[in-house]
């Protein structure tokens, strides 16, 4: 099939967006190529495609769990096979999924990047048909930018074993630094080519507030824009408490983190998707991934650390191209803390020495040993138990992962895992002996295919459906039949763990390299710097503001930012204020109509008079906008 046949074909589109066809050519033309592409801009459909259009197997890089399991999910929904390795998989389950993707007739293997020098993946690499290799969120491979990730550095290591596969890097966010960083790293060839998007959004009004009451002004602002929200805090517990103000003022909202367990997240994610839940508040583990075009508000409650989260997380607003509000509160003493997180979040050499001594005891590592093992680990009882600050605890782990000494995985899904330890006879055996557990065993030979010879994934609540008991009493019987040594049961695991990359160093030769962590740490006050010239910029378009932090590339003023709006406020008399507000009202009175329409009606007047007057009647209460943009008349009640 050609390109856009697959297209239609798999996602029903006639056409693609802009820049997506010149990538996916460039991808078939054998081309090492560099996609920029904005939060909601279709990264995925690039390599996906010309990923089908070929044979053989894309291999895809990714270092979010919830992301791949996405991406498979919905490729399998459109009848591609695919695959994905990730953290928390026994090994087992990898060896079975390797299998499948060295012999089988599979699409896409989704890995994240500690998995590609396992002596496991490279033995069965050379079997595989690889195609392209994909690399998502590609910033992590620079030191330079906002999320360095060590593993991504051996992505390179891969190009000598797979000759004449192309790469394709994507990102939402990289600075010019940060691109030629990605393809320096990733060993582009001489013909690369890079694709940028403009970091243009029409639709998109970016405004900053320093209010005394950040409740009352978000308050405000979801009652003056209505349709789907989501508002990011820093801390998890304020998440908690930020959704229980807003149901108090009688707007249906729910709460987001990484600490709560998966079936609540997922539960949580639908319910915002299907517009059961109106507002999301969350901390920034929400949105990754996530194809949602009608939200009309993203509102940081807290203030980001740099613009590479900002530009990501507001850019999930208005992805239908209808109007959208990005919105950041803040106050004097955030600035004054961001300016602070230097010290903070980056320890000083003898901190990250005694934590990670600490660690190491704790985990009762002996000095020499420990290498490629995965332990449970809670950071707070960590802290406790050795009385260190988990904020230094928690950046020094951060340093520790960046030098590639352990990798620590925050969620770490773990599902429920069943494979049969007896023979059939003996099996047969047992059941007539345990005529109550017999249901239970025939279900999970029915159920699960090969589960005699692995492991086999098992969701403890389809398993209760199918068998028809509460489940509650199957996973009692499960755990029966394990302590009986019929079955091993591997409960379902959802905890964070850290994973050792290297052997416990003694402790006269632990080393870091001092140099390129100052130079990570000055690049972090610069990040922070940008962020503060964003909130503090007293006139000139946001929009070109994002635009130059990233590229050299002009684009023209928005004209709907704060900014913009007051750059343009030009005098109206009253006589003409009341005339535009009539007219306004008189066009908005019998039927919600799109700002476009009004526009086009008062051609007459000035485009700028009309918004002023417009965002004033919006201000009052007088006019709303609804859930796709449009405006109406607000009848007084």
């Amino acid at each position: 099939m050609t390109i856009h046949e697959i297209l239609k074909q798999y996602w029903g589109y006639n056409s693609f967006r802009p820049l997506q066809e010149d990538i996916i050519n460039a991808v078939l033309d054998g081309k090492d190529t560099l996609a920029l592409l904005p939060t909601g801009g279709g990264k995925s459909i690039c390599f996906q495609v010309p990923a089908l259009a070929k044979d053989g197997l894309c291999l895809v890089v990714s270092p979010l769990i919830a992301l791949m399991k996405d991406q498979v999910e919905s490729l399998k929904q459109k009848g591609i096979p695919s695959l994905a390795i990730y953290s928390g998989m026994s090994f087992l389950e990898i060896k079975k999924t390797l299998q499948n993707a060295a012999y089988g007739n599979y699409k896409f293997l989704y890995v994240s990047p500690e998995r590609l020098e396992t002596n496991l993946f490279l033995e069965f690499l050379p079997a595989m048909n690889i195609n392209l290799l994909a690399v998502d969120e590609a910033h992590c491979i620079s030191q330079w930018g906002y999320d360095f990730r060590p593993p991504y550095m051996r992505i390179a290591a891969l190009r000598e074993l797979l000759p004449g596969v192309p790469v394709l890097a994507l990102t939402a966010s990289a600075t010019k630094v940060v691109q030629d960083d990605i393809c320096d790293k990733l060993l582009f060839g001489k013909t690369q080519q890079r694709f940028q998007q403009s970091f243009e959004r029409l639709n998109l009004s970016y405004s900053v507030f320093n209010v005394a009451s950040k409740q009352n002004k978000l308050l405000e602002i979801l009652k003056n824009v209505p349709g789907t929200a989501i508002v990011y805090c820093k801390s998890r517990k304020h998440t908690r408490e930020m959704a229980d103000l807003l149901r108090l003022h009688q707007i249906n909202a729910d709460y987001y983190h990484a600490g709560l367990s998966n079936d609540e997240r997922n539960k949580k994610q639908e319910n915002w998707i299907t517009n059961k839940t109106r507002v999301i508040v969350s901390t920034n583990a929400f949105g990754m991934g996530i194809d949602k075009p009608d939200v009309r508000v993203v509102v940081h409650y807290d203030v980001p650390d740099c613009l590479e989260n900002y530009y990501q997380e507001a850019g999930r607003a208005g992805r239908d191209g209808k109007r959208a509000y990005a919105v950041l509160l803040y106050n004097n003493k955030e600035i004054e803390n961001l300016q602070e997180q230097s010290a903070i979040r980056f320890p000083k050499e003898e901190e990250i020495k005694h934590v990670y001594i600490c660690m190491m005891n704790h985990l009762q590592v002996p000095a020499g040993s420990g290498e490629g093992i995965s332990f449970d680990f809670d950071i707070a009882v960590f802290t406790t138990a050795f009385k260190i600050n988990i904020l230094t605890a928690t950046y020094a782990i951060k340093a520790l992962e960046q030098e590639d000494i352990i990798s620590f995985n925050e969620v770490v899904f773990k599902p429920s895992t069943v494979v049969f330890t007896t023979n059939r006879e003996e099996l047969t055996d047992f059941e007539k002996q345990n005529p109550a557990l017999e249901p239970l065993l025939k279900g999970l030979l029915r159920s699960y295919e090969g589960i005699f010879d692995f492991p086999a994934t098992v969701y403890e609540s389809k398993l209760a459906k199918f068998i028809q008991v509460d489940i509650e009493t199957l996973k009692k019987d499960l755990k029966k039949l394990n302590d009986y040594g019929i079955i091993s049961y591997s409960a379902q695991k959802d905890k964070p763990q850290i994973t050792l990359l290297q052997n416990r160093m003694y402790n006269d030769n632990y080393r870091i390299n001092t140099s390129e962590y100052l130079k990570r740490k000055q690049n972090f006050e610069e990040r922070a710097e940008a962020m503060i010239g964003y909130i503090k910029k007293p006139s000139g378009c946001r929009s070109q503001h994002i635009a130059a932090y990233f590229t050299p590339l002009k684009i023209n003023a928005c004209g709907i930012c704060d900014n913009c709006i007051n750059d343009k406020v030009i005098h109206i008399s009253t006589e003409e204020f009341n005339h535009i507000a009539n007219q306004l009202i008189s066009c908005t009175k019998d039927m919600a109509v799109t700002v476009e329409n009004i526009l086009a009606s008062l051609k007459s007047i000035k485009k700028e008079k009309v918004w002023q007057v417009l965002n004033y009647l919006m201000a009052e209460g007088k006019l709303r906008s609804d859930k796709d943009g449009k405006i109406s008349f607000q009848a007084k009640t």
